[in-house]
């Protein structure tokens, strides 16, 4: 990695992109995140975040899915 920042999906600013390049946790997470297509290596968009961490909608493969804020802070991103 070069001097791009890594960090979790929820602390993108709505609009922003990055690329996944890790998942945080144990297997059964990084299991349910791969069927809804969030895996490393993919590019995803933020297209917003429920207030006092609510759900965070993101935008992969031009599908938009909500995921839980305990479950997007797992999501560690290279913001492109």
């Amino acid at each position: 990695m070069s001097d791009k920042k890594k960090i979790s999906i929820c602390e993108l600013r709505q609009g922003q992109s990055g690329k996944v390049i890790e998942i945080l946790g144990g297997h059964g997470i990084a299991e349910r995140l791969n069927s809804m297509g969030i895996r490393p290596g993919k590019d995803i968009n933020k297209v917003s975040a429920a207030f006092m961490k609510g759900p965070v909608t993101v935008c992969v493969d031009r599908c938009q899915i909500a995921i839980g804020w305990g479950m997007a802070q797992k999501v560690m991103v290279e913001v492109s």
